[in-house]
């Protein structure tokens, strides 16, 4: 190597990247609204599941057209693997900008096809396909999605307030969920009800989300590419190798990813998603009161989160992984016990219990996963564990429902009734975040794997600059320790060979 080669790969305060806070702003804006568009039309088609089911599924039998349409809407999670993969590798050969930008636009149109479909009353069998059509579609946008947004805002924030905003992309998720059931109950309220809903109004809440989503790709048009990859862009050549070099050499990050997602996941779709049916077909409470309970729960969230991603950016995020995960092995059955007292505040505790444990991985979890991976193979190998990890936590709801089973059978002798199955789901699941968050390397107020130290200001950066040459300064010390180790073994090995001494 040469002098001026040696000179070349020298660091200088004026390599380390400053994203101003108006960039910044609009980054996490952006990246946040693509967020809410897909949780929207997850909350919209979820609630409208009932009214879709009739509409496009004519021809069954009226006790199973709900069954086919919430079948219909889990087609997705199947295909976003594959959308990972398809998108991970454009997102990271040709920048993360683009696909973003493409990505939300499929979703918002996809979404928006939904609403101008015809029902199965005016073209047939056509009307279930075209929104199968529509929700495959929807499916490879997502799975480059959620992965592409927590790159993007990863490798674009300042390593000393990733944390904070990294969590608004879960705020983003929740607050897209909240909205959606909002536009759904305004919708039905103002056209009459719910035989006009099943009529015509149902497509309304699908239309609106064409303009959400043209606002969101203006703002994505707006910004650069992240300065990881415009850095990594500087000296790619070629590809990065083959998909099973990739694998194995992330292999022990790959399994903390999943590990990590499917703990969140998990915890996720049981509160928000699976506890309104606990609470009207185990505890009998009327759907309209559960759907409530878990609204108030959302905005819950939406105020802890912000606060938790702040937190983790001065204590770190393994406090968080290992906190949460002990909170589910042993407040999980404390939790649920509660949840079955009469006394609404009791009702209400239990439940906090499990949304405040939530936000320990939802606040962290968009800072955490960017940075197991470097940048040259980041957003494709973390959108393939990512999903694949979301698509093992997506049976959380029919599995719980299945263990729980119904009171009503087991009295009858058809069935079992296990009211705390839900509890013991999530204690099993615990494990795996204990044991990833006890192995996951510590990634608060450091630069994302390979790639610099990103700060908000000159003289942060500076500071960074001072913090990253101590980093390097220490990483040299301890390989320089593990040498003389190595040197002192080789040296007795040779001294007990009567050839080599």
């Amino acid at each position: 190597m040469t002098e001026n080669t040696v000179n070349d790969q020298t660091l200088h305060v004026r390599d380390i990247p400053v994203v101003e806070g108006r960039q910044l702003r609009t980054v996490i804006t952006a990246a946040c609204l693509g967020n809410a568009v897909e949780w929207y039309d997850f909350s919209v088609y979820g609630f409208l599941a009932i009214t879709i089911g009739k509409v496009f599924f004519t021809a069954a039998p009226a006790s199973i057209q709900t069954i086919l349409a919430l079948v219909t809407f889990s087609i997705p999670f199947l295909v976003r693997p594959l959308g990972a993969a398809i998108f991970g590798f454009l997102g990271d050969k040709y920048g993360r900008k683009h696909v973003l930008s493409c990505t939300i636009i499929l979703i918002s149109l996809s979404t928006f096809a939904i609403g101008f479909i015809p029902g199965y009353a005016a073209i047939g069998v056509a009307a279930p396909v075209l929104i199968l059509l529509a929700k495959i579609v929807q499916g490879l946008s997502v799975g480059g999605e959620y992965a592409g947004a927590m790159t993007f805002v990863a490798e674009y924030s300042p390593d000393r307030r990733r944390g904070f905003l990294a969590s608004w992309l879960d705020f983003g998720s929740v607050a897209g969920f909240l909205f959606g059931i909002l536009v759904v109950f305004i919708v039905t309220h103002l056209v009459g009800g719910q035989d006009v809903m099943e009529q015509w109004g149902w497509r309304i809440p699908f239309l609106l989300s064409l303009p959400l989503g043209l606002v969101g790709l203006y703002l994505r048009r707006q910004v650069d590419e992240s300065p990881a990859f415009q850095r990594e862009g500087e000296k790619r050549e070629g590809d990065t190798g083959s998909a099973l070099s990739i694998i194995r050499a992330n292999s022990k990050n790959i399994i903390l990813c999943c590990c990590m997602v499917i703990m969140t996941n998990v915890a996720y779709y049981m509160l928000l998603v699976y506890m309104p049916t606990y609470f009207s077909e185990v505890l009998n409470y009327p759907r309209e009161k559960a759907e409530l309970i878990a609204i108030c729960i959302m905005i819950g969230m939406l105020i802890i989160q912000p606060f938790f991603g702040y937190l983790s950016d001065k204590i770190g995020r393994k406090p968080f992984i290992i906190v949460g995960s002990l909170g589910y092995l042993f407040l999980s059955l404390p939790a649920f016990h509660l949840m079955r007292h009469e006394d609404t505040a009791h009702i209400y505790a239990g439940l906090a219990i499990l949304a405040v444990l939530l936000c320990c991985f939802n606040s962290t979890q968009a800072s955490i996963l960017p940075a197991l991976f470097p940048t040259k193979v980041r957003l494709r190998t973390l959108g393939i564990s990512f999903n694949i990890s979301v698509f093992i936590a997506g049976i959380t709801p029919p599995l719980a429902a299945y263990l729980v089973g119904s009171s009503d059978a087991a009295a009858q002798g058809t069935g079992h009734f296990w009211p705390y199955a839900p509890a013991y789901y999530l204690m099993l699941v615990a494990l795996m975040g204990v044991i990833a968050g006890c192995v996951v390397r510590e990634t608060a107020r450091r630069p994302l794997k390979g790639a610099l130290p990103v700060a908000s200001s000159r003289q942060e950066a500076r500071e960074v600059f001072k913090e990253h040459l101590d980093h390097i300064e220490e990483r040299v010390s301890n390989i320089e320790e593990q040498i003389s180790e190595l040197e002192e073994k080789r040296q007795g090995l040779i001294d007990k060979h009567p050839n080599l001494s």
